[in-house]
């Protein structure tokens, strides 16, 4: 065997061939699954599309570069797990256009933000971070609570992402002004059982709670849902194998 590699290690064509057909072999086995599966990602409990406000506010948050300090992406490392809590699960981007893993944490990662701390807590962190955080680098974004929310092409928002292959539904579609405002508080909505049968779990204000919606709004229900939507105590009861 060291003998045939000793000849490889001296003969360019010989290796070059060998480099071709190894890596030949290796690709058709990884590619070749992809012609008879139709995904390739598991179907976990929970996952949606986003609402037509929190895809608002992801709009936001790339916008504004969010992703450069902050990752969205748990490794099933213990260090990792203890800190941020349970590991990401593919299905949970399976909606992101595109995903928001990153690499670079100057920020902490934040699959797992959502519901950790109140709307109001992330409003004020978002205007002043040293205010809540005295050793943060992050910068203010004050201005967003001062820049109207554009709606006006929400609709079109959600036909791109069912372009892209997110199951947005025509009804969804349809009603996403009016979704997105009955979800900030800016009124009552007439529609208010649509509404839950478009988007179950959704908690609504029961009252208006504001005359306008800001992209600090936005951005905020964006970051609220993060890492809320699968309940890990039955996916791990269902998924032993999985086990962290």
């Amino acid at each position: 065997m060291l003998s045939k590699h000793a000849f490889l290690e001296k003969h360019s064509g010989p290796l070059l061939a060998a480099i071709l057909v190894v890596i030949s072999i290796g690709g058709i086995i990884e590619i070749a699954p992809l012609f008879y599966l139709e995904n390739t990602i598991e179907e976990v409990d929970g996952v949606r599309p986003y609402t037509p406000l929190e895809l608002a506010g992801r709009d936001i948050y790339i916008r504004e570069g969010c992703y450069l300090c902050h990752s969205q992406m748990i490794r099933p490392l213990r260090d990792e797990v203890e800190r941020y809590g349970h590991y990401s699960l593919a299905a949970e981007s399976m909606y992101d256009h595109p995903f928001q893993w990153g690499s670079k944490r100057t920020g902490p990662d934040l699959a797992r933000v959502g519901g950790k701390y109140s709307d109001e807590w992330q409003r004020q962190h978002l205007v002043d971070p040293r205010s809540l955080v005295p050793g943060s680098v992050m910068p203010p974004y004050a201005f967003l609570e001062e820049k109207k929310l554009a709606t006006y092409n929400i609709a079109g928002k959600l036909r791109a992402q069912r372009a892209v292959g997110v199951p947005y539904t025509d009804d969804q579609i349809a009603n996403a002004l009016h979704d997105l405002r009955m979800q900030a508080g800016l009124e009552m909505a007439e529609d208010f059982e649509g509404f839950e049968a478009r988007w179950p779990g959704v908690a609504t204000p029961t009252l208006p709670t504001s005359k306008t919606i800001t992209e600090m709004d936005a951005l905020i229900a964006y970051l609220q849902v993060l890492g809320t939507m699968v309940d890990f105590d039955t996916y791990e009861a269902e998924n032993p194998d999985n086990l962290r």
